[in-house]
């Protein structure tokens, strides 16, 4: 159902911390324009715990607008199941394609629990899910055995991998088949979770650099492996600011050097400064000054 690309895309916030419906637009054409295959809106990187829930449905509808015929997904990440169902509602009436559902964090469920929770949001929106397992973040593993009740749902479709070991994907597809597209969540393991056959990237450093990973996946795909590679050891040092506490502010500054975007947050997030700030951007300004020519694609 679902293959390639899809941003998490940050939340654009005024001076006055309201949300930046234009510099969003902007943003988020930037990616269409690339050629991403879809957007998931209000993730981790969207900041969606300090977003109130009209406001998710006002950035789900500014996805939309620049979307054209790419799919928009929505994420649920709510701290009880009947709140993450209203908001799983809500997201489908709004026109959302589908939903990537968390577990009901910061709680860390029961393996029980959380299929259950997991199950009512999909039931309560009736949209296909991408139900994201982020063990190391959440302290809620979606095992396999897990997974193997979820199959019984339909509309769980596809699954966010980001339990940070490589050896899931392979573990996947070994005992589900094609049951479940497959995205890798991090990205700094995202070439080597392409190689191993995973159907999407859910990516980070896209936000700010969208062409070339786009370029890496394409790449990848057309079997250009040693093309895909080069660009892929010229990205990594970004791509590690992706798996960080500060993955938000340290995407943000990205956007700021790459696409001239702003590094706001919502409080109690803060933008970088001092002399954690200058290491970040070195990163950022190192490999901005080499950064590679694309092959035609």
């Amino acid at each position: 159902m679902w293959r390639g690309v899809y941003p998490a895309v940050t939340t654009k916030f005024n001076e006055d911390d309201r949300l930046d419906i234009a510099e969003m637009e902007r943003c988020f054409s930037l990616q269409i324009e690339a050629g991403v295959d879809g957007i998931i809106v209000c993730g981790s990187l969207g900041e969606a715990m300090a977003l109130e829930p009209e406001e998710k449905i006002e950035i789900l509808k500014v996805a939309k607008s620049v979307a054209g015929d790419k799919k928009v997904l929505m994420t649920v990440c709510e701290s009880s199941t009947a709140r993450a169902c209203r908001a799983a509602l809500d997201a489908a009436e709004a026109g959302a394609n589908g939903l990537m559902v968390l577990p009901g964090v910061p709680y860390r469920s029961a393996p029980h629990e959380t299929v259950a929770h997991i199950l009512a949001v999909t039931r309560a929106a009736g949209l296909p899910v991408m139900v994201y397992n982020n063990p190391v973040a959440y302290g809620v593993d979606v095992t396999l055995d897990m997974f193997a009740e979820l199959a019984e749902e339909p509309l769980i479709v596809a699954m966010k991998e980001s339990t940070d070991d490589i050896r899931r994907a392979t573990e996947v597809f070994n005992r589900f088949g094609d049951r479940f597209d497959v995205f890798t969540g991090v990205d700094n393991l995202a070439l080597e979770s392409i190689l191993m056959g995973v159907h999407g990237w859910v990516a980070g450093l896209v936000v700010a650099f969208p062409k070339e990973t786009v370029a890496i996946w394409k790449l990848a795909q057309a079997g250009r492996l040693e093309e895909a590679r080069a660009i892929y050891r010229w990205f990594r040092p970004l791509l590690d600011l992706d798996v960080s506490t500060n993955l938000v502010q340290n995407i943000k500054l990205a956007e700021v050097h790459a696409i001239g975007s702003t590094d706001r947050c919502r409080a109690p997030r803060m933008a970088l400064s001092g002399a954690e700030r200058t290491q970040v951007e070195t990163v950022i300004k190192t490999a901005m000054a080499c950064r590679p020519e694309l092959p035609e694609l």
